[in-house]
């Protein structure tokens, strides 16, 4: 059944002789099932041909204000001598009238005035193949897709407010947009990064800012037919990240959880993260991954106890597909490669989980054990009193060392609990556990007053910390897994 009723007649008439296609008539008419927009282009043509048939050689119709005009569909080649004629080469005469005046002028109605020929050519088989070939040559694995294609800027300027990445562009048109940086300049502004002012958003935010009849005034209404159709830059596959989590150990005191770069030059051969992500990215055939944590460790602390929360980002992974057997035997992989760090709890998780682990961080508490050492000779009596405090609200002026990546600011810390145990004349062991984010280095030997109070203030000694040790993140995330 023709989806067209007989109301839509006019609209359609005015809309084929000025050279807008099938597909785009049924947009503008309002037929919204898909249907016949499944048929190929000559049978759509013809199956309008058909319905816009009218006993009479000539058709008037009355265009909408302003201007008034008349137009006359001569010789369109709708009748039944002419339906091979214009599906084939989508050539008719149209002649305008207007103030009384006759005017001939030939219009080509082979690429649609609005969508530019997308609806036309890539909406056929041959194409759909040649997309289809492509995401099997990928070697991706998935169980449902994403269809997106990025079209010509200017196409907005025509008419087009959907979106369905095939990448088109359209090199005749391309000054189609170029009005309305004299109409609205400041939606136009040079960005290092963009070739042209010309983006999607910057057209688009533009059209929504110039009054219709500026616009008339600055583009034709309808806009004229091309000659060439879209050309297509690229067909790419892509698959949506996937997020892996879990908790990491730290053994040893010479490992950046990071790669350790400092002036283009790397200072470690490895990290945390490649130790664990190299494996990941073997697994996914992925290109590349984001690591992050609740929290960082410095290059020569531990992480002891139940390990740091983890979360990797595998960006367009080829392999999504694991069970959960698969991911244990890949946590044994990583565990086996290194003696430096060992992973539990590997799960796969949804993005929105991840921020769990950034949830009320600095709330979080975090414990740990210090080995300090005191230039003065201390008993076990002078130490005994630093179990006693709770709740010890600190200052700390952003550190020294990391003053070349952070800003400048006062954090008030707070240092919930003590625990000591002597071990000689000038060292003993300090547990502590603290308000997440506190710098516990810091703490110790004041950083030249910048962190009040501090151990070494507390003790009134001058007191360093040589061994520090996190033995717990008490971050319930991600949920632990039966061995």
């Amino acid at each position: 059944m023709f989806p067209l009723t007989e109301e839509n007649k006019h609209v359609a008439q005015l809309l084929l002789s000025t050279g807008t296609c099938p597909r785009c008539i049924f947009r503008f008419c309002g037929v919204d099932f898909p249907a016949p927009y499944k048929l190929s282009y000559e049978e759509l043509l013809g199956e309008l041909q058909k319905f816009l048939e009218t006993e009479k050689d000539e058709l008037i119709l009355e265009v909408p204000n302003p201007p008034s005009k008349k137009i006359r569909l001569q010789e369109l080649e709708v009748g039944i001598d002419g339906i091979d004629n214009l599906s084939q080469n989508g050539e008719g005469r149209v002649s305008v009238i207007e103030d009384g005046s006759t005017a001939s002028k030939n219009s080509n109605l082979n690429v649609c005035n609005v969508c530019l020929g997308i609806l036309q050519e890539f909406c056929e088989k041959e194409f759909i193949k040649k997309v289809c070939q492509k995401v099997e040559a990928s070697g991706f694995e998935f169980t449902n897709l994403v269809f997106s294609v990025s079209f010509p800027p200017q196409l907005s300027v025509r008419e087009s407010l959907f979106e369905v990445s095939v990448v088109f562009a359209h090199p005749e048109t391309v000054e189609d947009c170029h009005f309305l940086r004299a109409v609205c300049p400041d939606c136009f502004k040079p960005a290092k990064n963009k070739q042209s002012v010309f983006t999607r958003m910057a057209v688009m935010k533009a059209l929504n800012k110039i009054k219709e009849e500026d616009f008339r005034k600055q583009f034709p209404c309808p806009p004229n037919s091309p000659k060439a159709v879209c050309t297509v830059l690229e067909i790419e596959c892509a698959h949506g990240a996937v997020f892996v989590a879990g908790r990491y150990n730290k053994y040893s005191r010479n490992l950046p959880q990071t790669p350790w770069i400092i002036d283009g030059e790397r200072k470690l051969e490895s990290s945390v993260g490649e130790l664990i992500c190299d494996h990941l990215l073997t697994e996914f055939k992925a290109e590349s991954f984001n690591f992050s944590s609740s929290g960082r460790e410095d290059v020569d602390v531990r992480t002891l106890g139940n390990g740091r929360p983890f979360a990797i980002e595998l960006v367009n992974p080829h392999r999504v597909h694991f069970t959960s057997q698969e991911i244990k035997e890949l946590q044994q992989k990583i565990n086996n490669a290194s003696n430096k760090i060992q992973v539990r709890d590997l799960q796969l998780v949804t993005r929105e989980a991840i921020g769990h682990m950034k949830e009320g961080e600095e709330e979080k508490t975090k414990t740990y054990s210090a080995l300090i050492w005191t230039n003065k000779t201390i008993q076990r009596k002078d130490i005994e009193f630093l179990n006693d405090i709770k709740d010890l609200k600190i200052d700390q002026k952003t550190p020294l060392r990391v003053l070349h990546r952070r800003p400048l600011a006062v954090r008030t810390r707070i240092i919930h609990s003590m625990e000591t145990c002597y071990v000689d004349e000038h060292h003993f062991r300090l547990y502590l556990k603290t308000q997440a984010g506190t710098y516990i280095k810091e703490f110790v030997h004041g950083d030249f007053g910048r962190t009040k109070p501090n151990i070494g203030s507390l003790m009134n000694v001058t007191a360093d910390i040589l061994e520090l040790d996190v033995e717990s993140v008490d971050v319930d995330w991600p949920p632990a897994l039966d061995d």
